[in-house]
C-alpha cells in the first residue's frame, strides 16, 4: 500500500510525497460510555488509512481518494463543511487555523483498507492520519492527544456526529499487543496487555449499513443527558453518568421514565464492565473477559437498544460455537460489525460456519475481517519499513 500510494501520488502531482498512516480501531468493551465521560477499552488494528502529502504554491487543497476514484479541490479561504469524505480534511484544516496555526496549500492522496461503515472508525482514521501529516509537515508541535481532540471537534462541527474522544484517541495512541483503558473525562490512559497468541479478533460484518450521524445515535446522547439532569437535582455534584452509582440508580428508578432508566442503567453497568475486563486481562483470563463481552451485548440489545436482529443473530451463533471466548456488537450500533474472540485453530471453521448460518437466515453472505492489535498513527519513512 505504501509503494502504491507513493507511485500514484507522483503520477498525479509530479512530485514526491511524504506518507503517513493511521489505523482503524476495535473497541473490546465500553460502548457509548465515551460521551458519558466513562471508560473505554479500544485497540488499534492492522487496517489503515494512508495519506500521501506535499505542499503546493497555491492556497488550495487538492485531494484524490483512491477508494472513490475522486479528485476534488478546495480553496483554503472561507472553509465550510461539505458532503462526503472530504469534509474531514477540511474540518481538520479549519480547526487548526482556529487555533492560530498557518496551513498553506497542499496536494493530498488518500487510500487505505479500513472498511467503511462497519464500526472500525474509518472517519477517525482519516482525521488522525491527515492531522498527523499536517502536524509533521507544518511542524506544528501538537501532541497526539491534542490531535485526537481536533479530530473529535472535526467530527462534531464538520460531520455533525456528536462522538466521544475514543475513536481518534485509539487511532493515534495504539500500541501493538495492548489495549488502552481510557478515562474519557480526565483523558488519562493505561496500556492493558492483550497477549493471547492463541486467539484472533474476528469482525463479522452484518452488511447492514449505518451512519453515526443518524438521529438514533444523537437521541441516545440526549437521553443520557436527560438522566444526568434528573440525578443532578438530588446530587448537585453529579455531572455525568460516570458519577452515578448503582445504588443511586436503584434509589431513583421511580424518578426516571422507563426508557431513561434503561439508558442510564446500561451506561453505569458498562463502565463497571470495563474496569472488570481490565482486571481479567491483567490476569490473562480470556474466558472471564469473554463472558463480559456477552453480557455487554445483552445490554446493548435490550437496555440501550442499539443492536439489530442481524447482530443479535451473529452473537447468539458465536456463543454456541466451540472455541469462541466472547462476542458482542461493536461500534455505534444499528448494524456494522460484531467483534468475536476466536481460537486460532478454529478461525477458518468459525468463518465458514458463520457465513453459512448468516446466509441461510438473511440471504446474504457477511464479510469477515481477521485482525490483530497494532501501533497507532505514524510516518512511513520508506517503502521497506514495516508499519
Amino acid at each position: 500500500m505504501e509503494k502504491k500510494i507513493r507511485d500514484n501520488f507522483f503520477k498525479r502531482y509530479q512530485k514526491q510525497a511524504v506518507v503517513f498512516a493511521a489505523p482503524g480501531r476495535v473497541n473490546l468493551i465500553g460502548e457509548h460510555t465515551d460521551y458519558n465521560q466513562g471508560f473505554v477499552l479500544p485497540g488499534a488494528v492492522d487496517k489503515r488509512i494512508y495519506v500521501a502529502i506535499a505542499r503546493n504554491d497555491d492556497n488550495i487543497l487538492n485531494v484524490y481518494a483512491n477508494q472513490y476514484k475522486q479528485q476534488l479541490s478546495f480553496s483554503l479561504q472561507n472553509i465550510q463543511p461539505v458532503k462526503g469524505w472530504a469534509t474531514y480534511l477540511l474540518g481538520m484544516i479549519f480547526n487548526l487555523r482556529q487555533k492560530g496555526f498557518s496551513i498553506s496549500g497542499i496536494d493530498v492522496m488518500i487510500d487505505g483498507d479500513v472498511p467503511l461503515g462497519v464500526g472500525m472508525s474509518s472517519s477517525a482514521a482519516v482525521c488522525s492520519a491527515f492531522g498527523f501529516a499536517l502536524n509533521e509537515i507544518f511542524e506544528l508541535g501538537l501532541s497526539r492527544m491534542e490531535l485526537a481532540l481536533l479530530g473529535q471537534k472535526t467530527e462534531h462541527n464538520f460531520a455533525g456526529v456528536q462522538c466521544g474522544i475514543m475513536d481518534e484517541f485509539a487511532s493515534l495512541h495504539g500500541k501493538a499487543g495492548h489495549l488502552m483503558k481510557l478515562d474519557c473525562r480526565s483523558l488519562e490512559y493505561e496500556y492493558i496487555p492483550f497477549d493471547f497468541p492463541d486467539y484472533k479478533i474476528v469482525l463479522v460484518n452484518t452488511m447492514v449499513t449505518h451512519s453515526l450521524a443518524s438521529t438514533e445515535y444523537n437521541v441516545r446522547r440526549k437521553q443520557c443527558e436527560e438522566g444526568v439532569a434528573i440525578f443532578k437535582k438530588f446530587y448537585p455534584e453529579i455531572n455525568s453518568l460516570r458519577d452515578v452509582s448503582i445504588a443511586q440508580l436503584d434509589l431513583h428508578k421511580k424518578d426516571l421514565s422507563e426508557i431513561i432508566f434503561k439508558r442510564c442503567a446500561f451506561i453505569i453497568h458498562e463502565n463497571m464492565r470495563v474496569l472488570s475486563a481490565c482486571a481479567f486481562l491483567k490476569k490473562g483470563d480470556i474466558f472471564s473477559f469473554g463472558e463480559i463481552m456477552f453480557t455487554a451485548h445483552e445490554g446493548l440489545s435490550k437496555w440501550y437498544e442499539v443492536s439489530c436482529k442481524e447482530s443479535d443473530f451473529l452473537v447468539d451463533k458465536a456463543k454456541k460455537f466451540d472455541g469462541v471466548a466472547g462476542a458482542r456488537q461493536m461500534g455505534g450500533g444499528f448494524g456494522g460489525c460484531t467483534i468475536t474472540i476466536v481460537k486460532n485453530d478454529v478461525v477458518n471453521d468459525f468463518t465458514e460456519f458463520i457465513k453459512h448460518a448468516y446466509n441461510k437466515q438473511f440471504n446474504k453472505i457477511p464479510e469477515v475481517y481477521i485482525t490483530q492489535i497494532e501501533d497507532g498513527a505514524k510516518k512511513i519513512d520508506n517503502v521497506n519499513r514495516r508499519f
